[in-house]
């Protein structure tokens, strides 16, 4: 079951969020595939374009990779983005 989602803000926020925290607990370790944009939008009800937004962001914010054909995958924390979590 699906988190439910605040129709009033983002949707593509809230989704892009609750996939960071899943990649942050572990449950997408690095290197895992990521649900596609036709999986999350069945999971979460929301449009296509939604979920294309939502991963594009986690894209831009560097937690996954996409692959032409093959999906997106969790990215490799840098040492870099790691050291600026800590400050």
């Amino acid at each position: 079951m699906s988190p439910e989602l605040d129709r009033t803000r983002p949707v593509w926020r809230q989704v892009a969020a609750i996939i960071a925290a899943r990649i942050a607990d572990g449950e997408y370790p690095v290197g895992a595939r990521v649900p596609s944009v036709v999986e999350l939008s069945t999971e979460f009800g929301i449009a296509s374009s939604t979920a294309q937004k939502a991963l594009s962001h986690l894209k831009a914010e560097g937690l996954i990779r996409a692959e032409v054909g093959l999906g997106s995958f969790v990215a490799e924390r840098s040492p870099k983005a790691d050291a600026a979590e800590d400050a």
